[in-house]
C-alpha cells in the first residue's frame, strides 16, 4: 500500500476469490470441484497475465501482426507491477490446489486464511510457502523463547550482511559494467559477470535469511530457500539449492501433472524444457529471461544425455580425481546463463558474450606476465573477490558442520563480541543507497 495504495484491492480480490474456492472444492464432488479449482487458477493467472504479462503479450502480437501489414487494436496498459506480485500469487495458487488434491483442509477462518497470503515476512519475496506448512502455524500459541529468538534475529543480521556488504557492493561494480559494456575493458565483463553471480545470490540469500528468521523470533518455521547453490556439481544439483520453495513450486504443480519422468524419454525432456521456459517467463515479461530459463533446461537435458560419456570420459583421463572440477564447470554454466538474465536486453547480452574471449585473453596475459593482483584488479574489485571468498567458506563450513552449534556453545562474552563486531561491519562496510532487493521486481 506504501507503493501504490490501491493495490491492496489486488491481494483484497485473489484472497476472496481463493478463500471462498477453497471451501466450495473441499465441499463439492466430481466436476464440480475440478470447475472451482479452474475459477481459482484463472483468477490468480489472470492478475498476472494483466500486471505482468499483458504490455509483453501485445508487443509480441503487435510484432506478429506487423509482418502481415496489420496494426495491433490492443493499446498498451501504463501500470507498475505490484511489488512481489508472482511470490503471494504461486503462494495462493498452491492453497487451493493442495485443497483440491486433498492434502489441505478448507480454511473457514478468513483472518487466518488472509494472513497465510499476507504473512509480512515472506510476502514480497518468498519462501513461497505450502498451506501444510504454514497454516496450522497461525493456530499454535508461542511464548518467548531466548534460543529461538536470539537463532532468528542471528540469522536476520547474516542476511543483512550478504544484502548490504556483500550484494549492494557487488551491485556497484556490476551495475558499472552493464549499464555501459562498451566502455570496458572486456575481462571487466567476466569479472561483472562472475561478481554478478555472487550479488544476486547474496541479494536474494539474504531476504531470504531475514523472512526466515523474522518469522522464527515471532514462533513460525519457513521452509530453507537456499544452501549453498555455488558448490554443486551440477546444474540439476543447483537448482536443488537454488530457489527450493520456487523449484519444488514448479515440480509440485507443474513437472509432475506434466507426467514428470514417468512418461517417454523425449517427453520426459519435454517436461523438463517446459518447466524451465516457464521459470524464465515467471522471472520476468522478457525473452531475456525466457533465454535463460532455456539455457537451464538445455543444460540438465544435455548433461543427462552425456552422463555415461561423461563419467567413461573422466574416469580414462584421471578427471574424477579433481573433485572440484564439476563444481567449477557447473558455476560457469550457471554465470553464463546469468548474462541474460542480467541484461537489459539482447544487445547488451551478445556484447558481453562476444567479447567473453578476449576477455580470458586479456586475464591470461596478466597472470602470465605476473601484473600484481592489486594493480589489476584495483582496491574495490579486490575487496569484493575477498567477500566472496569469506563467504563461499562459510557456506562450505555450513554444508559441514552445524556452525549455529558451535557457536552457541561459545562463552557468553565470544557471542557478544561476535554481534558487535558483525553491526560494525555492516555500519562500516555496508552500501546504504536505498537499493531495492532484486526479487522484489518478479
Amino acid at each position: 500500500m506504501a507503493f501504490v495504495p490501491i493495490y491492496i484491492l489486488i491481494l483484497g480480490f485473489t484472497i476472496i476469490i481463493d478463500y471462498f474456492a477453497g471451501i466450495y472444492i473441499e465441499n463439492s464432488e466430481g466436476k464440480r470441484r475440478k470447475k472451482f479449482l479452474i475459477m481459482s487458477l484463472v483468477a490468480n493467472i489472470g492478475v498476472l497475465a494483466i500486471f505482468k504479462y499483458f504490455n509483453f503479450l501485445n508487443q509480441n502480437f503487435s510484432f506478429l501482426l506487423s509482418g502481415f501489414g496489420l496494426k495491433d487494436p490492443l493499446p498498451y496498459l501504463s501500470i507498475l507491477l505490484p511489488i512481489g506480485l508472482s511470490f503471494h500469487t504461486f503462494q495462493a495458487m498452491s492453497y487451493t490446489i493442495e485443497v483440491y488434491r486433498g492434502h489441505q483442509k478448507a480454511e473457514r477462518h478468513f483472518g487466518i486464511y488472509s494472513l497465510y497470503v499476507m504473512f509480512y515476512p515472506q510476502l514480497v519475496a518468498g519462501p513461497i510457502e505450502r498451506p501444510q506448512n504454514l497454516l496450522h502455524q497461525f493456530r499454535q500459541k508461542f511464548d518467548f523463547d531466548y534460543a529461538r529468538v536470539t537463532s532468528g534475529l542471528r540469522l536476520m543480521i547474516w542476511g543483512l550482511f550478504q544484502k548490504v556488504v556483500i550484494a549492494d557492493r557487488l551491485a556497484i561494480l556490476v551495475d558499472t559494467v552493464y549499464n555501459n559494456p562498451q566502455k570496458h575493458q572486456d575481462s571487466s565483463l567476466i569479472i561483472a559477470t562472475v561478481f554478478f553471480s555472487f550479488q544476486i545470490f547474496c541479494d536474494f540469500s539474504g531476504y531470504s535469511d531475514m523472512a526466515i528468521g523474522a518469522a522464527r523470533v515471532m514462533g513460525f518455521n519457513l521452509m530453507t530457500n537456499f544452501r549453498s547453490p555455488y558448490q554443486a556439481k551440477s546444474v540439476q544439483e543447483f537448482w536443488t539449492r537454488w530457489h527450493i520453495s520456487l523449484s519444488t513450486w514448479f515440480k509440485d504443480y507443474l513437472y509432475i501433472p506434466l507426467g514428470g519422468n514417468r512418461v517417454a524419454i523425449p517427453r520426459w525432456y519435454f517436461n523438463i524444457f517446459i518447466v524451465f521456459l516457464v521459470s524464465g517467463l515467471w522471472h520476468g515479461a522478457s525473452w531475456t529471461f525466457v533465454i535463460w530459463g532455456a539455457l537451464h533446461g538445455f543444460y540438465i537435458i544435455f548433461g543427462t544425455l552425456t552422463s555415461k560419456f561423461r563419467k567413461n570420459y573422466s574416469k580414462v583421463f584421471l578427471l574424477d580425481k579433481i573433485t572440484f572440477l564439476p563444481t567449477i564447470i557447473t558455476f560457469i554454466l550457471v554465470a553464463f546463463a546469468w548474462i541474460f538474465f542480467r541484461s537489459d536486453n539482447f544487445t547488451v547480452a551478445y556484447y558481453i558474450i562476444s567479447h567473453l574471449w578476449g576477455g580470458l585473453k586479456e586475464i591470461f596475459y596478466n597472470i602470465y606476465h605476473n601484473l600484481p593482483v592489486f594493480e589489476y584488479l584495483g582496491i574495490s574489485k579486490f575487496f569484493a573477490l575477498g567477500l566472496i571468498i569469506f563467504l563461499e567458506t562459510i557456506n562450505y563450513f555450513k554444508n559441514k558442520h552445524n556452525i549455529a552449534l558451535w557457536f552457541t556453545s561459545k562463552p557468553f562474552a565470544f557471542r557478544w563480541a561476535t554481534y558487535f563486531a558483525v553491526v560494525l561491519i555492516i555500519m562500516v562496510c555496508g552500501v546504504f543507497d536505498n537499493r531495492q532487493f532484486i526479487y522484489f521486481q518478479f
